[in-house]
């Protein structure tokens, strides 16, 4: 590691130990190679640059995995596998019943409850990995799964307290009617400063997606049936009378799909000739847009004239031909005319002013397709080619990037239904090739067309959704079987990695995409050579750079129910918690070193704290580009280093010296063994205690693997 790199490391160290923190673990996760089951590489810094620190990525993640049961899992996959008819057949009784949650696909992790801590462990440490900066909740239908996001916080806080990183939390609210969701999440996590070390933060205060004008006791007219242009050097107005002190009032305001309107919007006493109390210039106005006027302190009770004035461009008001309004009126030019336009109040409340300024809000758009209409927005899923969401600054804040969307043509539509925008999807159709959804086609596309416009927040649907209702009839569209939001393989939005099918393709993906929006740090680079001798202890290594980190703590084990009881999953697995491994080289030999966060089982196995080595780091030679394998088999103070023979099969090269004490284990392997030179490029890994099975997705299920899953640490002469 450079010396400011080692700096900042010890800077950061100290601030948190500061802060009665625990110091972070930095396991450099950014510098780690991985190569998917595609032949894709991860790439690193070389080809994505330095470490960008103000750009973020968020991904939806859902809590609801065991909260609305109604028998189950149902597998739609399993299911059409059993009867490929069964679409067409609603009285089947593969299905669920109507209603009822269906699993899309089972994941890796089994179809497991929400709360698992083994589960919610494991997320943590993928998601840190990745580059995740927050997760973000989907509590959209009501349920804020208050028992699920406490159980998630509490594995998170665990894991923090080990020295690990993870992300911080967020939530998406209602996108018509947050209230109740806002004040429940405030009364119960926020207020009571329930682990505020996982807010995540945006403009220095808890990021929450909502309609800060939803949130409070609103009054006024959202009836609209005609749009009103304002005319040239005219005005347009609505008066009303509000019955209690208010705070904020506006209305709805079209500008016809142009971008460059623009008109003033003032408060008057009375009406149209009446003292002006507050205006406001509004530039850009987005189409549609609900703009207001804002207050402090409040406006008392009475009669008042909220006019538009000095139009620029196509703007107008949506407005209501009838009577719509009590005691209020509409108005152009000064005279009153028929009907009433839009308006909205919001009524003075000391709670709502304490949400609203306890909150960053940003107002999440629900629709694919049509963009932002006010600034301050945020959007969850866009159909090809997403949007840029701009602050009230007009920067580029934010857009989302989708593994698939349930949107078919130009509408809003089921996942179920022929046409939708599946895993495959690109370039306005989905790609017949046989295993076109092993590659995330859908999904780099739009990650594609988030890193051209660069925006500082990317929001990625999602990770852990698993599972949607079965209905006869969506949108106004009616099949026998239908399903929204998730439905089979290639018509689902989970990264998650899978049991079968993509497997965890879509992980490493993601992986690739988050370095390339954020920057990566540089290998770090080893210490001069040194000559370690096996039998002369393990103070030798003190010296020797870098030092390769594992999570702490990754090798918990699981006894939890799964969905609907479906299944008790056990894994006892895990014993030697990797946490830290070195690399030691002269003209001779490379020199390997790990340590445990306790003290080694006794080596009486076959699986115990094994050296994988990629030594041409290439991943078409070798096992999964492991081209060695040091430690099946030992005797008294040497073990073995075997060569891969194809698939799991290894056969025999040398015997090499191998020494463990305590928690730490160092042996030496000779460069001519491995048939390496004078300077050595290769990639490396630790397991301990997996099965000996020759299936590489038990790195992320069973024992430890350091580094994590597919990952290497990479060591460069």
């Amino acid at each position: 590691m450079r010396r400011s790199g080692v700096c900042a490391l010890a800077a950061l160290v100290a601030l948190s130990a500061a802060a009665g923190e625990t110091p972070l673990w930095d396991t450099l996760s950014d510098t780690w190679g991985a190569t998917d089951a595609l032949g894709r590489r991860v790439p690193t810094a070389p080809e994505v640059g330095p470490p960008r620190p103000d750009r973020f990525v968020g991904i939806f993640y859902f809590l609801w995995l065991g909260a609305h049961v109604a028998g189950g899992p149902h597998d739609v996959t399993r299911i059409l596998g059993q009867d490929p008819e069964a679409l067409g057949k609603p009285s089947s009784p593969l299905w669920g019943p109507l209603h009822a949650a269906h699993h899309w696909g089972e994941s890796i992790f089994g179809y497991y409850l929400t709360d698992d801590p083994y589960v919610l462990r494991a997320h943590a440490r993928m998601l840190a990995d990745a580059g995740i900066d927050a997760v973000i909740f989907d509590v959209t239908n009501q349920f804020t799964y208050r028992r699920q996001y406490l159980a998630l916080l509490r594995v998170f806080a665990e894991a923090r307290r080990d020295g690990n990183r993870t992300p911080q939390v967020a939530f998406l609210c209602p996108f018509w009617d947050p209230r109740r969701v806002v004040d429940e999440l405030f009364r119960e996590l926020y207020e009571p400063g329930i682990h505020p070390e996982l807010w995540f933060r945006w403009e220095g205060k808890p990021l929450i997606l909502a309609d800060p004008r939803l949130i409070g006791a609103r009054a006024g007219n959202d009836k609209q049936d005609r749009a009103v242009e304002l005319p040239a050097g005219g005005t347009l107005g609505q008066s009303f009378a509000a019955e209690a002190p208010f705070d904020a009032a506006g209305g709805c305001f079209p500008t016809w799909r142009t971008t460059e309107g623009a008109f003033t919007l003032a408060l008057r006493r009375d009406g149209p000739r009446g003292a002006i109390l507050a205006e406001r210039r509004f530039e850009n106005v987005q189409d549609n847009a609900w703009l207001s006027l804002e207050f402090d302190p409040p406006l008392p009770a009475g009669t008042y004239y909220l006019e538009m004035s000095a139009g620029r461009g196509k703007v107008g008001w949506w407005s209501h031909t009838g009577d719509v309004l009590p005691g209020g009126q509409a108005f152009a030019g000064g005279a009153a005319v028929p009907g009433d336009r839009t308006l909205a109040l919001r009524i003075a409340d000391e709670r709502a002013r304490r949400l609203r300024e306890f909150f960053t809000f940003r107002k999440p758009q629900p629709d694919y397709f049509q963009g932002p209409t006010e600034p301050d927005m945020w959007s969850w899923l866009e159909v090809y080619p997403q949007h840029v969401f701009r602050n009230a600054r007009g920067e580029k804040e934010q857009m989302a990037v989708g593994v698939a969307q349930n949107a078919v043509g130009g509408r809003l539509g089921s996942m179920s239904e022929p046409g939708a925008r599946g895993r495959s999807f690109r370039g306005g159709a989905t790609d017949p090739a046989p295993g076109a959804v092993l590659r995330g086609l859908n999904f780099a596309e739009q990650f594609e067309r988030a890193l051209a416009e660069d925006p500082r927040f990317i929001f990625i649907t999602g990770w852990n959704e698993w599972v949607a209702g079965r209905h006869a009839e969506f949108s106004g569209v009616r099949l026998p079987v239908m399903f929204v939001d998730q439905f089979d393989q290639e018509h689902s939005r989970d990264i998650e990695p899978m049991r079968g099918g993509h497997g965890d393709n879509y992980y490493y993906q993601m992986v690739s995409f988050v370095r390339r929006f954020k920057g990566a740090r540089p290998l770090p680079r080893p210490s001069a050579p040194a000559t370690i001798r096996i039998d002369g202890g393990f103070a030798q290594w003190a010296d020797v750079e870098p030092e390769f980190r594992d999570d702490i703590g990754d090798t918990a084990h699981r006894d939890h129910p799964g969905y609907n009881d479906c299944a008790r999953y056990v894994n006892r697995s895990g014993r030697n918690d990797i946490v830290a491994c070195k690399v030691a080289r002269d003209a001779e030999n490379l020199y390997f070193y790990a340590r445990t966060r306790a003290p080694l089982t006794p080596a009486a196995d076959a699986r115990w704290m094994l050296l994988l080595i990629d030594v041409d780091c290439d991943h078409r030679t070798g096992w999964e580009g492991y081209d060695f394998l040091v430690g099946r088999t030992s005797t008294g103070a040497t073990t073995s280093l075997e060569r891969n023979a194809g698939g799991w099969a290894w056969e025999p090269v040398a015997a090499v010296a191998r020494v463990s004490a305590g928690n730490e284990v160092h042996l030496a392997v000779p460069r001519a063994a491995l048939g390496l030179g004078g300077t050595a490029s290769f990639d490396f890994k630790w397991i301990d205690n997996m099965p000996p099975s020759g299936a590489i997705l038990d790195f992320l299920t069973h024992g430890d693997a350091a580094p994590n899953g597919r990952f290497n640490y990479r060591w460069r002469e």
